[in-house]
């Protein structure tokens, strides 16, 4: 049997087709920082909105009220938190890491390394999916605020301006 209760099958697609109009026209109106996955916090209210779009489409027992509500909610507050991030050095601090230097010139950070819990081969991947045969053709390997190694190639200008920000520990 395909379904037992047409009337429940189309109150998902009511609610659910209704919730998404409300998200959309939510994230609009909060703007495109909403749903930048910049580190581990943002990504967590991500999950946290695709849940509560489910709960609210799916659950017999959630009014669209409360869903529509709950996901206003989320991104109220991460709207507030990416207000705070902007203008109030301490609380950028508390939510977001900074990056971190995993290789340098030739050699391999092996404390920050075992500080991020990234290995040697975790690196030599990241150089490959690059299309890089040799380390020497790296200068660093930066592990980012939002989980995703930058490599930067040697290259002739060497004013390290993008390393500026960067932990070398």
């Amino acid at each position: 049997m395909l379904y037992d209760n047409l009337p429940q099958l189309i109150k998902i697609i009511v609610v659910g087709s209704l919730t998404y109009i409300g998200l959309i026209i939510i994230l609009r109106i909060t703007g495109k920082r909403t749903l930048t996955q910049m580190n581990a916090f943002d990504f967590i209210v991500t999950v946290a909105l695709g849940s509560t779009l489910a709960t609210a489409t799916l659950s017999k027992d959630t009014p669209l009220a409360e869903g529509l509500t709950g996901l206003g909610l989320l991104i109220l507050l991460q709207f507030l938190v990416s207000w705070l991030y902007v203008r109030v050095p301490f609380f950028s601090r508390l939510i977001k890491s900074e990056p971190r230097l995993l290789f340098y010139q030739g050699e391999f950070k092996s404390k920050a390394m075992q500080h991020e819990r990234i290995t040697r081969e975790e690196l030599l991947q990241a150089a490959r999916n690059q299309g890089i045969l040799s380390l020497s053709q790296i200068e660093a390997i930066v592990l980012e605020t939002n989980g995703k190694f930058s490599i930067i190639k040697t290259g002739e200008e060497k004013d390290y301006s993008t390393l500026e920000n960067v932990r070398a520990d």
